[in-house]
């Protein structure tokens, strides 16, 4: 059992090392599109499912709240928490219109829908993203393995940030390294804080 923990450890390790590069450029970009909207008075809007709901839901409470330093509370609202909501929308339309009708009652033109699906072809998701473009939003995508149906829908405003690896587990653990990436990124320019 020690030996499989220590595999597990050694090939997170491993598959991040070797994703920093590849999606250091994409990672920087959202950030900069994030920065961007909340700069013009704008918000994030984050969506997923199972262990990605959970991740939207760290994300826009690292950004409400603080990530690593003091500062006023930033505007992001994960789409996942309002069981209400959900599950009327679920019962009323269909599950696949969860976040996609919340998308279009809350965004407006210049927000930014905060994507995320392990394998980038959760219907809910897709129809998530389709419902942004239709509010003028920026969609930054974090999908696994070669992006699936997510990636192909996005335009050249969008962002893709796909882990081109095929464990659920390992893709999930960078989708949370980048986003305490963007995080930090967003702080470190609304602060000016040293590189």
């Amino acid at each position: 059992m020690i030996e499989r923990i220590i595999g597990h450890f050694n090939e997170s390790a491993r598959l991040k090392l070797d994703m920093a590069e590849l999606l250091a450029p994409a990672i920087a970009s959202a950030a900069d599109h994030i920065l961007q909207c909340i700069l013009r008075d704008g918000k994030v809007l984050a969506c997923g499912n199972g262990g990605s709901a959970a991740d939207a839901q760290h994300f826009s409470s690292k950004m409400m709240s603080r990530y690593e330093l003091e500062r006023p509370g930033l505007p992001a609202i994960a789409l996942t928490t309002d069981t209400s909501t959900l599950t009327s929308v679920a019962n009323a339309l269909a599950f696949d219109q969860v976040f996609a009708r919340q998308v279009s009652a809350l965004g407006q033109p210049g927000d930014v829908l905060l994507a995320i699906s392990t394998s980038g072809n959760s219907p809910n998701i897709v129809a998530a993203a389709e419902a942004a473009r239709g509010r003028d939003m920026a969609v930054i995508a974090l999908t696994g393995h070669e992006g699936g149906k997510l990636a192909e829908q996005l335009s050249d405003r969008d962002v893709l940030i796909c882990v081109p690896a095929d464990s659920a587990a390992r893709i999930q653990e960078i989708h949370l390294l980048t986003i305490h990436c963007l995080c930090d990124a967003v702080d470190s320019a609304l602060l000016g804080v040293e590189t």
